[in-house]
């Protein structure tokens, strides 16, 4: 995915979004469906192709319909994923319970596996179709606002004046940091390793599973493709997720199959290995999501374990829920609205994991005990899934 190369900024506009990620895209969409002069900036020179997010979960695929009423943006990005109706939770290789999204109350009763790179990919053809575009290399090093308005500077030197500046760009966020917004909660002690392979699974490509184990969580997610880069296809193409106490910088095939086979026991075959990489996990909510005309959205509001899948569908639901508030001159009541959910999603997460990666042997055996009763209750599992969905934030 990739963007015209060194777009000149112009001197003004009417909101500057920094960050050109899922979040950044769907606010700029928005904005321009609403008719609201902006420019969306990047530092990087193009869009990324490798990616952490991988699923686009029902709530997320309704504001999707929501910025294009044809259906076209949601339909284009369905044929580049593999819908999944089934979230299974495991004891290694045991199954303990089963959640299961096909009767929710939605149009898109399933979890969309699909690379966010592909998300990204979707949501700039939409951008373009309405005339905008991305400019990069754009770096922001300097945000500055006064009583009438913000001064953006970038790191090669040019200024770009806007009524508001949005805060799309991360974790790291630059806009935050200068709008001296407190970034509060803590950081998870064990590493995570994530993984693209190809291979066999044998649960197949119809459930996203947790496995529970006593080295830590692991994720197993469909992907679009198995085909390898030799050209022939060995088997299904899979995204795996893994709390690891000190995992390599870069886990190679070695470790990955080592991985599988300690945590999930004669399930998984990995053939190959097309992409990994290790990561530290950081629960945390920014303290307001707005400084007078600076705003925040998506990872640079709040970011939170992987666990579930939340991350970047709250990003883009932030981008869409902030554009027609600055569209409709709302936006006192914007972090109202959404910073309750921030909050939310990382207490659900956080419980998640701690609950699958806890080492205590008493709580794994209540755990394991108690899962597949409170399975058996239609209301329960209901309500599980209607959370992971996001249903809840409509």
């Amino acid at each position: 995915m990739t963007s015209t190369p060194a777009l000149p900024l112009p001197d003004r506009t009417e909101v500057a979004i920094v960050g050109a990620g899922p979040t950044g895209l769907a606010l700029a969409v928005t904005l321009a469906r609403a008719g609201i002069d902006f420019v969306l900036l990047d530092r990087q020179a193009e869009g990324a192709n490798t990616s952490r997010a991988a699923v686009v979960h029902a709530r997320t695929l309704e504001v999707l319909d929501e910025l294009d009423p044809t259906g076209a943006l949601t339909r284009d990005l369905i044929d580049r994923g593999i819908p999944v109706t089934r979230f299974r939770l495991r004891d290694g290789a045991r199954p303990l319970a089963a959640i299961d999204f096909d009767e929710l109350p939605t149009a898109h009763p399933y979890a969309l596996m699909v690379p966010q790179y592909e998300t990204e990919a979707v949501l700039l053809a939409a951008l373009r179709a309405l005339g905008g575009e991305v400019h990069r290399p754009h770096e922001v090093t300097g945000v500055v606002q006064d009583a009438d308005g913000v001064t953006l500077t970038t790191s090669g030197g040019a200024t770009l004046r806007a009524a508001h500046a949005v805060g799309a760009d991360g974790m790291h966020s630059t806009v935050r940091e200068s709008a001296g917004i407190g970034f509060t909660g803590k950081t998870y002690g064990e590493s995570f390793v994530l993984a693209d392979v190809v291979g066999d699974w044998t649960p197949g490509s119809r459930e996203v599973a947790l496995a529970f184990g006593g080295d830590g969580l692991v994720v197993i997610a469909p992907l679009p493709g198995g085909t390898s880069r030799t050209g022939g296809r060995r088997g299904g193409h899979y995204r795996i997720v893994a709390t690891v106490a000190d995992a390599p910088a870069e886990p190679d095939l070695a470790f990955v199959r080592r991985l599988m086979d300690e945590r999930t026991p004669g399930q998984a075959v990995v053939r190959e290995l097309v992409w990994s990489s290790r990561f530290r996990v950081h629960h945390r909510v920014a303290d307001r999501y707005r400084a007078g005309r600076l705003l925040l959205a998506g990872d640079a509001a709040h970011v939170h374990s992987p666990a579930g899948g939340q991350g970047m569908n709250t990003g883009i639901q932030d981008g869409w829920a902030l554009g027609r508030a600055l569209a409709t001159g709302a936006v006192d009541g914007y972090e109202a609205r959404r910073r309750p959910v921030a909050l939310r999603v990382v207490s659900l997460t956080d419980r998640m994991t701690r609950v699958a990666t806890t080492r205590n042997p008493l709580l794994r055996t209540l755990r394991n005990t108690a899962l597949p009763v409170l399975a058996r209750v239609p209301a329960l599992r209901r309500r599980l899934a209607t959370e992971l969905a996001e249903l809840n934030y409509r």
